[in-house]
């Protein structure tokens, strides 16, 4: 894993105060476990932007403000431009030690602030962006997004006799992000947390702009037990659907590679989103994986 070669942190040299806390996220939601890590790495004198979404609605309810550190909702799609409008203020008033953070949604990220975040990587912009990646548009009610994956059920894309769940794939936005030159840019799972952190870490000492997707199970959309978010998160990876990488000098980096997948059907069959996926769809996923992973393992560096 990342965590030698990265600015490795741990319970011994990160903060034990809280800056995200008291919130009214759902029960095991992963992007609250997120949103708290990113903010006990970063410190207090972080500047933060979330759009509409999980995050904000649970978090902004007044007087009940979840957080310690400054903080502000954006415009659905104006995450990125935000956090350039903070990044140049903070330069205008001479600021200095402090991060300007922005953590937006798989919606707000892929769909609605796309146009944004684009801008703010090609000027350059010394910004951390952190998509928590829940898969579909969950704050609204569960609809899909273009980070759903093949085969799940949202309420715009049911899965009935002729519709099987989302059609479409995956949107690779990690993989969109690093296509601009980016100066940094990583892949996590809140089911490994130690390299989440380490990254974040390391986004903090990037001199230009860091983007991080974190996948961030969400019990209630996907139909999956409380207390699983860990677990699935975890499962991902170990399947195949999901890994965990890293951009940065042009070069992208493969910072786990499994040498036998987990079954897919074990990590699908948790959650009542695929419960109705065929056989045939369990084996067209699977092949996608298989397809994705040869690639990454002929093109890319290999970290372990």
């Amino acid at each position: 894993m990342s965590g030698e070669r990265l600015h490795g942190i741990n319970a011994r040299n990160m903060t034990d105060k809280e800056f995200f806390y008291g919130h009214k996220a759902c029960a095991g939601c992963g992007g609250s476990i997120a949103v708290r890590l990113i903010h006990k790495i970063l410190g207090e004198r972080t500047f933060t932007v979330i759009p509409a979404g999980c995050m904000s609605a649970v978090s902004f309810i007044y007087p009940q403000l979840c957080f310690t550190n400054n903080a502000i909702i954006s415009t659905f799609p104006g995450t990125a431009s935000m956090l350039s409008g903070i990044a140049a203020g903070a330069r205008a008033l001479g600021l200095k030690d402090y991060h300007v953070l922005g953590i937006a949604g798989d919606g707000g990220t892929a769909d609605i602030g796309i146009q944004a975040l684009s801008g703010a990587i090609d000027r350059g912009e010394k910004i951390i962006y952190v998509c928590y990646d829940n898969e579909a548009y969950m704050n609204t009610g569960v609809q899909k997004s273009g980070l759903t994956p093949f085969g799940a059920k949202t309420t715009t894309t049911p899965a009935g006799e002729n519709v099987r769940g989302t059609i479409t794939k995956k949107k690779n936005m990690f993989e969109i992000v690093a296509a601009h030159g980016i100066d940094y840019a990583a892949t996590a799972s809140v089911g490994y947390v130690q390299d989440f952190m380490n990254k974040i870490n390391k986004a903090k000492s990037v001199d230009g702009t860091s983007y991080i997707h974190v996948y961030a199970p969400c019990p209630t959309g996907w139909g999956a037990a409380t207390d699983s978010a860990i677990d699935l998160g975890k499962e991902v990876v170990d399947c195949g659907l999901w890994y965990l990488a890293e951009y940065e000098n042009g070069e992208f980096v493969l910072n786990k590679n499994p040498k036998v997948f987990t079954p897919v059907s074990d990590y699908l069959k948790k959650q009542a989103r695929f419960k109705h996926l065929t056989k045939e769809d369990i084996e067209a996923i699977e092949a996608h994986r298989d397809a994705k992973w040869e690639k990454i393992r002929a093109s890319w560096q290999i970290e372990c």
